[in-house]
């Protein structure tokens, strides 16, 4: 595959999940292990339906702080803790966020990045089917990828509507028929047309949602029996389990960002031909082992927005009164020992973190380790306006042009940083917890005020 450049509920029971496994019967807790206690049975066979979903154009994590979770390069180590005839690996849309330069490049990669996970499906949300189209890349068989998708109407690519999967479970076929259905063109009534039951075969049906409301599902579980598991859009950052314990269908939604991976375990029930679900939901951890085509493609991704020169072309708002960036070094003069604190902070050597994982020609990345690039004289290059790179004076204080042309009489005014634009959650994870202990580390003033941290 090509890359292209420069391409012109709420429901009841809801229980957040980390690795904790739910099954749809109530099943006895397994018996705890030690002295006078009974051993536990052999491991029950099961079969696997990896999920994944609303990545969200997230490739890999962003961020300076340890700890954090996704990343395409590292859900093979997840995938392959289950042998390949014991499992299917789906993904249920929702690529990238918007259609602009950049979210059409990481469409791209997301695609290769599925052919090289060796996804079997992918369902695809109407703005997928849509960005797909103008780039050629619904081919499902030249994808490797099988893609299912329900008509959207000015967006239908007349997608197949259901994918089926025959899988072998205790020496019994299991036939798997997972089903896109768009809540907003089609009925719950159709639903029964999507679901053709085998004799003498063991079945598991599973329809992924558009949207997930309350109306649509209790209609579906009251009217069509036949579906055993409903999979909704994300609706947090984590994969959350939206039906009560014991009831049918099952009801989970994926997480965003690519964080987690659910994992649909499937086991023979109690009754004849029944199959019983659990979620496990597995965090797409630091420490999993990297797969070096996926590292490899992310270079790809990366050559090709350097190539793309993204940043130049980065909307950019005029400042306000005519003011201007000046970079730090024009602060030096009369703010030198100032200066020369804050150069043995981490903010003087931000821009350097870029450098170290190529990620300084990606404007999603450098607009955070810069002065100015949302504005006109912020940084725009490297070569162009070098003076601005690293978080410098004008990130926190504003722009300088004027306070440094009246001697400092004109106070430093808008726009300013908060420490929060950068510092959120999704980039620096532990700041909100730690935040004194963050600012003690860019103190470079010479006497603290009153609150003792902050000027």
């Amino acid at each position: 595959m090509r890359i292209l450049a420069g391409a012109g509920v709420k429901l009841v029971g809801v229980l957040f999940l980390t690795g904790l496994t739910i099954g749809i019967s109530c099943a006895p807790t397994a018996p705890r292990t030690g002295p006078g206690s009974r051993q536990p049975t052999a491991r029950t066979e099961t079969l696997t339906v990896f999920f994944t979903g609303s990545t969200l154009g997230a490739l890999k994590p962003c961020g300076c702080s340890g700890g954090q979770l996704g990343g395409l390069e590292r859900r093979r180590a997840i995938f392959d803790t289950v042998p390949g005839q014991r499992r299917l690996v789906v993904d249920t849309g929702s690529f990238v966020k918007g259609d602009g330069e950049q979210d059409l490049i990481k469409y791209n990669i997301i695609a290769q990045a599925l052919q090289l996970l060796n996804y079997d499906l992918a369902s695809l949300s109407e703005k997928d089917v849509e960005i797909g189209g103008n780039l050629d890349l619904l081919d499902g068989a030249s994808l490797g990828v099988h893609l299912i998708g329900p008509p959207y109407g000015a967006a239908d690519a007349n997608l197949p509507v259901k994918f089926t999967r025959e899988l072998a479970l205790q020496g019994k076929a299991v036939i798997v028929t997972i089903a896109a259905f768009d809540t907003k063109t089609a009925s719950a009534e159709q639903v029964r047309e999507l679901f053709t039951p085998r004799a003498g075969t063991q079945s598991l049906n599973i329809l992924i949602l558009s949207q997930c409301d309350t109306a649509t599902v209790e209609s579906i579980a009251a009217r069509i029996p036949s579906v055993d598991c409903l999979v909704c859009p994300a609706q947090s950052d984590e994969p959350m389990v939206l039906s009560d314990p014991g009831k049918k269908p099952f009801v989970f939604s994926v997480g965003r960002f690519g964080r987690h991976v659910c994992k649909l375990l499937i086991e023979t029930g109690a009754g004849r031909n029944a199959l019983k679900l659990s979620l496990q939901v597995i965090p797409v951890a630091e420490d999993l082992e990297k797969d070096a085509s996926l590292v490899s493609l992310y270079k790809d991704y990366q050559q090709v927005v350097r190539d793309s020169n993204l940043l130049e072309k980065y909307p950019r708002f005029a400042l306000p009164n005519n003011l201007e960036y000046v970079g730090s070094l024009s602060c030096k003069p009369c703010h030198d020992s100032e200066y020369e604190k804050w150069q043995e902070t981490g903010h003087a050597k931000a821009y350097a973190t870029l450098e170290q994982v190529g990620s300084q020609a990606d404007p999603e990345c450098v607009v955070c380790h810069v002065v100015g690039m949302e504005y006109q004289s912020g940084f725009v290059s490297l070569e162009k306006t070098g003076d601005l790179k690293d978080v410098g004076c004008e990130n926190c204080h504003g722009p300088g042009s004027e306070h440094i042309k009246t001697g400092g009489t004109a106070k430093s005014a808008e726009p300013k940083s908060a420490c929060t634009n950068c510092h959120t959650p999704e980039h620096s994870g532990e700041y909100a917890e730690n935040e004194r202990a963050f600012l003690e580390k860019i103190i470079h003033w010479k006497e603290p005020n009153t609150a003792g941290h902050v000027k």
